[in-house]
């Protein structure tokens, strides 16, 4: 799965042109035939299977590099970054956890893309926190969502829409504003391609859902409440009653209601359902190491 093996861009917007009318060449694959692969390579680790894997799925890589245009990066440095995380999700892929490569490659593609425009800005030298990564990809898409697209600095009321959006603090929000600023306006022009000109904000990332980080968030909901339901498994059931009725239920009993139901006084209904969160949230832990600890030993 060496790099070089794989297309090449070559600057321009011409050589972005080529690179994909090449990539759409390598043909898609049927769930069969991507399970099939992925376990050569799991098992057996055939490279003709692990390129098969990664040539069909460029078209993956690309259409997330796109998203980045706007960072003002080339766009090929862009893609190729995307197919280092692309191989990498190839290397981890297990196909017997039911998931499809894209949904698992996605994440990949994205964090190597992102941590290569991290590296790449000059914002890179302030520090690169949960906080500050988040306004980073963030702030564009809200500044235009809310139309503040002038350059300067926000106005008050801006400021304190997008940190209470984005859980941070009003000081980061003028801060980083003020060093996307002054490393590229959203106003400022693009080089104009086949007659169409256009502005760096025309090109910010759509944030909108794609088809797999909905299955995504659709598999991890279904594995939450699998790891509740057998968590649930050890309560009692007086415990488990009293647990659903408090804690699961989009309209709570009341600890009035329980005790009537129980003839226990309200405070016992309280030390119950208090006792019986422990004894959940522990069950929920153990099984989620447990899931952690298999993971680990496949990707070893």
């Amino acid at each position: 799965m060496a790099r070089n093996n794989l297309p090449s861009i070559t600057a321009g917007e011409a050589g972005l042109n080529r690179y994909l009318d090449e990539i759409r060449k390598f043909p898609m694959l049927e769930p069969q035939q991507e399970y099939m692969l992925a376990k050569r390579y799991a098992e057996h680790g055939d490279r003709d299977a692990a390129h098969k894997l990664v040539t069909s799925h460029l078209r993956l890589v690309a259409k997330i590099a796109m998203g980045y245009r706007g960072y003002g990066l080339p766009i090929g440095e862009v893609v190729s970054e995307g197919n280092v995380g692309l191989m990498q999700a190839v290397k981890k892929f297990d196909p017997e956890r039911g998931f499809r490569l894209a949904t698992y490659a996605m994440w990949w593609i994205k964090a190597s893309i992102q941590e290569y425009i991290l590296r790449s800005w000059s914002l890179v030298k302030m520090g690169t926190t949960a906080n500050q990564k988040r306004l980073f990809f963030n702030l564009r898409r809200l500044k235009g969502r809310i139309q503040a697209i002038d350059e300067g600095d926000l106005k008050p009321d801006q400021v304190k829409e997008i940190a209470t959006t984005l859980k941070v603090s009003e000081e980061e929000v003028i801060s980083m504003n003020r060093r996307l600023s002054g490393d590229a306006s959203l106003n400022a022009p693009i080089r104009a391609s086949e007659g169409e000109a256009g502005q760096w904000q025309d090109w910010l990332v759509d944030e909108h859902e794609t088809q797999e980080q909905t299955l995504i968030e659709q598999d991890e909901l279904e594995t939450r409440r699998r790891m509740l339901s057998k968590a649930l498994s050890v309560l009692n059931d007086r415990e488990r009653r009293i647990f659903e009725a408090r804690r699961l239920s989009e309209d709570p009993v009341t600890l009035e209601e329980l005790s009537s139901e129980f003839d226990i006084s309200r405070e016992r209904v309280r030390q119950i359902e208090v006792r019986a969160f422990e004894k959940v949230q522990e069950a929920v832990q153990k099984e989620a190491l447990a899931q952690a600890t298999a993971l680990r030993v496949v990707d070893a």
